[in-house]
């Protein structure tokens, strides 16, 4: 088939198609729907029948990146700020030491068990560290499940905003992959300019928007939409450009637009909504693209071992440590320790060390994407 812009189009329309038709089927016999869209993309792909080349780390990462903006964006719109204010400390906890404390473990085990060196160990167990929020928020919100105990917005929470936290430690433990003769006390800048300027954007850019959309006169309702997406763009790269957490930024800020009066909201959310759909199928399938099955064959079987290590001992560490403050019943820890779904995000992560160029690149992408064919 020639390369053509019509060509292009077909397959990627024929693509979408099945990935919808598919997806409703899988949600009847309870399939994971999007991992479901992660194996039509590896089917499509070059080892695969359908035959597309795709070898473009930089784009996979861009396409990834935008499709997070969207994800986080409608998850955070879609938040209730009287549902999660009774559990904020709890959901930041585990958003945060959570991770922080998942990382350090599972990294600990991938060093013991591989000739890694600690630091690339870390930056493997920083980049599968975090919920998906996309996982979560389809699961919870689609299946309607009525979770007792503020147990849905706790997860919702966490997974909406512990991505931001896998984000910086990836960055970080990168960062002394590529220069080992700093000490880890040197990424502690990085970490409290990435968080501290994340946040303060977030509210700010929050405020701004809320200021714009209801006092900006469009001729048109479909336009507020649109005018949404500029200002979530704005407000990642913005916080990006000056050093804070983008992702962190845009969640908080969309957080902060759900839960106050914006001209058009219906239709806003509605669009978001279904943007996000888009935007999980497309990444999902752009990532089963790019990867090479026989390449990642080697590493299935560590990658079990990593996961089951990530489900039975470091995500439960994770929850019971950064809760141990908190009044919380033991079954509903156990819940919470259990309910870790996984997703895109640490495929887009592992797309950064290959980007970097380090010597282990291929193995850690690799193992991530092999670690994601059994999520939890």
């Amino acid at each position: 088939m020639n390369l053509t812009i019509e060509n292009i189009l077909l397959v990627g329309s024929l693509l979408l198609f099945v990935s919808v038709i598919a997806g409703k089927t899988s949600y009847k016999f309870g399939v994971p729907t999007l991992l479901l869209f992660l194996g039509i993309g590896m089917l499509a792909g070059s080892e695969g029948i359908g035959g597309i080349f795709f070898d473009d780390p930089k784009l996979a990462q861009f396409i990834g990146i935008v499709s997070l903006n969207f994800i986080l964006f409608s998850g955070g719109l879609d938040t209730n700020w009287a549902a999660i204010k009774p559990i904020l400390r709890e959901g930041i906890a585990l958003s945060t030491l959570g991770v922080l404390l998942t990382a350090i473990s599972l990294g600990t085990f991938v060093w013991f068990i591989t000739d890694f060196t600690i630091y690339e160990s870390l930056l493997l167990g920083s980049i599968v560290s975090s919920t998906d929020a996309a996982a979560v928020f389809s699961i919870l919100r689609s299946k309607s499940l009525a979770l007792k105990t503020n147990l849905r917005p706790t997860l919702e929470l966490e997974s909406g905003s512990n991505d931001p936290m896998a984000y910086v430690l990836t960055l970080a433990f990168l960062t002394l992959v590529i220069n080992q003769d700093q000490g880890l006390l040197s990424i502690i800048p990085l970490f409290l300019r990435q968080m501290i300027l994340g946040g303060i954007a977030g509210f700010v850019f929050g405020i701004l928007s809320k200021f714009i959309i209801n006092k900006i006169k469009l001729d048109f309702e479909g336009l507020y939409p649109v005018l949404v997406i500029a200002l979530m763009f704005i407000t990642f790269s913005a916080t990006d450009f000056v050093g804070g957490n983008g992702f962190l930024a845009i969640y908080i800020c969309a957080v902060y637009l759900g839960n106050q009066y914006i001209i058009h909201k219906k239709t806003i959310l509605k669009m978001f909504d279904g943007l996000a759909w888009l935007m999980q199928i497309v990444l999902f399938l752009t990532l089963g693209l790019l990867v090479f099955p026989s390449q990642i064959i080697p590493y299935i079987g560590i990658g079990l071992l990593i996961s089951l290590f990530l489900i039975v001992v470091a995500r439960p560490i994770g929850v019971f440590l950064s809760l141990i403050f908190f009044k919380m019943k033991l079954r509903r820890r156990f819940y919470i320790s259990w309910v870790g779904l996984r997703g895109a995000v640490p495929i887009v992560f592992a797309t950064y060390p290959l980007l970097a160029g380090i010597d282990k690149a291929n193995m850690i992408f690799n193992i991530v994407f092999s670690f994601q064919l059994h999520p939890y």
